[in-house]
C-alpha cells in the first residue's frame, strides 16, 4: 500500500507526530504527483528524490504548470551536511529569439537529484513515464485548469490528443489521459539522464519544431543548458532563519522585498498585533515598489515540497510562463514549450516563484518547508504562514493557511512543524494533497 499506516485524504491534510525523527512528507497541487513523491519516500528516497519524482510526475499529470519545457527554482536545506543551497534553472529566451523558451527543468531536477538523492535516477523518472504510457485519471486539480485553458488546448494537436474528449471538450475529472510521445521522451531521460533530453533525438525534434515555427532554439544552445548553484538569501523573521531565492533572480527580488516590508510592518503596533494586517501592508507596498498593477489570471506555475527522516528539506516552484506555456508541443516529443519570458506579461511568472524554508537555527530542522507560486498572492500566502509562525501560532490544518483567493492559479503548499507535530498542508482553496510516510524507528 502506498501509505501504509496513514489515512489518505485527497485534497486534505496529513500529519504525523514528530516524536523521534523529522517527518517524511510531501505536498503539492496535484494529487497523483504527490502520491509518487510519497511512494519515493517510502522506498527510502530522500526529500530531493521525492521532489524530483514529483516534478517528473507533474510534467505528465499537471503540464499546464510543470511541463518538461519550463523552468524553476529549488531551495535545499540539509542539516546533516549543515548546508543550504539554491538551484536555479529558469527557462530563458533563446539566443535566436522567438516565442519559445530554452527549457531548464530537466537540468535542474537532475542536478538536485544527483547532489542530494539516495535512489537510482531511473526510479525517480519511471513513475512519470508509467503515467504517460498507460494513462492516469485526470485529477480535479488538473480538470479545473483544463477548463480555463480550453482555447489553448484546442489550438495544439499534442495537447488536444491528451486533454480533449471525443466531443472536443476538456476532459473531466476521472477521465483517462495518456501521452505516448511524452512517455518516449521520459524513457530517453530515464535511460540517458538529462542528455536524453538536451541532445540526441529528442533535442533534434525540439530544435526542428522551433525552427519550423519561427523559434530560435538551437542544438548547441540546448546542449549547453545548465542549472546553476547559488547561496540562498537568508533573512530572519521572528526567531527563524528563512532561506529564499537570492536577489539575482526576479523571484528573490520580489520575495525579499515583500519580507523586508513584512518585517517593517511587524515593527508597528498594528502589524505586531495582527499578522494578516502586516502581510496585507507588505504585499501592497511591494506591488507598488515593483510597479505591478495588472497581471494575467493564470501564469502557469506550481509549487511543491518534501521533507525526509534525516531532516533534509526541499521546496521547489516551477513555471511554464503561462498556462501550457507557448501552447505549442514539439512534434514527436510530447514536450510543450514554455513561453519565452520576454514575449509578454506571463514572463513575470518567475518573479512569483517563492520556495522557502524556515528553521530556528541555520543548521536545524525546518519549521516550514513550502512554496508559493502563480502570482503575488502565492508569495503573500507563504509570507503570512511565516508571520503566523513568528507570532507563535500553530499551523497544523489547511484552514490555518491563508488561501490565496485565486486558487488554483496562485497557491501555497507547505509542510509545517510545531512542537512534536508536523503537517503537510495543501492550499486550502485548491485541490492538492499533503501526504505523510511513517518513518521506521531503529
Amino acid at each position: 500500500m502506498l501509505l501504509a499506516g496513514c489515512s489518505l485524504d485527497i485534497g486534505g491534510t496529513l500529519g504525523l507526530e514528530n516524536s523521534a525523527k523529522p517527518a517524511a512528507m510531501v505536498v503539492g497541487d496535484e494529487p497523483y504527483a504527490v502520491k509518487v513523491g510519497a511512494a519515493t519516500l517510502a522506498q527510502g528516497g530522500s526529500a530531493a528524490d521525492a521532489a524530483a519524482a514529483m516534478y517528473f510526475a507533474l510534467s505528465v499529470t499537471y503540464p499546464v504548470a510543470a511541463g518538461l519545457g519550463g523552468g524553476g527554482i529549488c531551495i535545499v536545506h540539509d542539516p546533516v551536511r549543515n548546508q543550504s543551497e539554491e538551484i536555479d534553472f529558469l527557462a530563458r529566451d533563446a539566443a535566436g529569439g522567438g516565442a519559445y523558451a530554452v527549457p531548464g527543468n530537466v537540468r535542474g531536477f537532475a542536478l538536485l537529484q544527483s547532489e542530494y538523492g539516495a535512489l537510482p535516477w531511473q526510479k525517480v523518472v519511471s513513475p512519470a513515464e508509467g503515467y504517460a504510457r498507460t494513462g492516469f485519471p485526470v485529477s480535479r486539480a488538473l480538470a479545473n485548469r483544463l477548463v480555463d485553458a480550453g482555447d489553448v488546448i484546442r489550438l495544439d494537436a499534442g495537447l488536444s490528443s491528451a486533454f480533449l474528449d471525443e466531443s472536443g471538450h476538456p476532459k473531466a475529472a476521472g477521465a483517462i489521459s495518456l501521452n505516448p510521445d511524452l512517455a518516449d521522451t521520459l524513457a530517453a531521460i530515464r535511460l540517458q539522464g538529462p542528455e536524453g533530453f538536451y541532445s540526441g533525438a529528442v533535442a533534434n525534434k525540439i530544435v526542428a519544431y522551433s525552427h519550423a515555427e519561427g523559434g530560435g532554439i538551437g542544438n548547441a544552445e540546448l546542449a549547453a543548458t545548465k542549472a546553476t548553484r547559488a547561496t540562498p538569501r537568508v533573512m530572519q523573521v521572528g526567531s527563524d532563519y528563512v532561506f529564499l531565492p537570492a536577489q539575482h533572480t526576479g523571484a528573490g527580488a520580489f520575495a525579499g522585498a515583500l519580507l523586508d516590508n513584512l518585517i517593517r510592518a511587524q515593527a508597528t503596533p498594528t502589524g505586531a498585533k495582527d499578522p494578516q494586517v502586516a502581510v496585507v501592508y507588505a504585499v501592497q507596498q511591494t506591488l507598488k515598489d515593483f510597479h505591478l498593477t495588472d497581471l494575467p489570471k493564470d501564469l502557469g506555475a506550481t509549487g511543491f515540497a518534501a521533507t525526509d527522516g534525516s531532516g533534509q528539506a526541499v521546496a521547489c516552484a516551477v513555471t511554464m510562463n503561462g498556462p501550457f506555456g507557448s501552447g505549442h508541443t514539439a512534434l514527436g516529443t510530447g514536450v510543450t514549450l514554455a513561453r519565452a519570458p520576454s514575449t509578454g506579461p506571463a514572463g513575470l511568472a518567475s518573479a512569483f516563484l517563492t520556495p522557502m524554508i524556515a528553521s530556528p537555527r541555520s543548521d536545524g530542522a525546518p519549521v516550514l518547508t513550502g512554496a508559493g507560486a502563480g502570482g503575488p498572492n502565492g508569495t503573500a500566502a507563504i509570507a503570512y504562514a511565516l508571520a503566523r509562525i513568528a507570532d507563535g501560532d500553530e499551523i497544523l490544518t489547511r484552514k490555518d493557511l491563508r488561501s490565496t483567493g485565486v486558487a488554483p492559479y496562485d497557491t501555497i503548499n507547505a509542510i509545517v512543524c510545531s512542537g512534536r507535530l508536523c503537517a503537510a498542508l495543501p492550499d486550502p482553496g485548491a485541490s492538492g494533497l499533503g501526504a505523510a510516510v511513517p518513518i521506521k524507528q531503529d
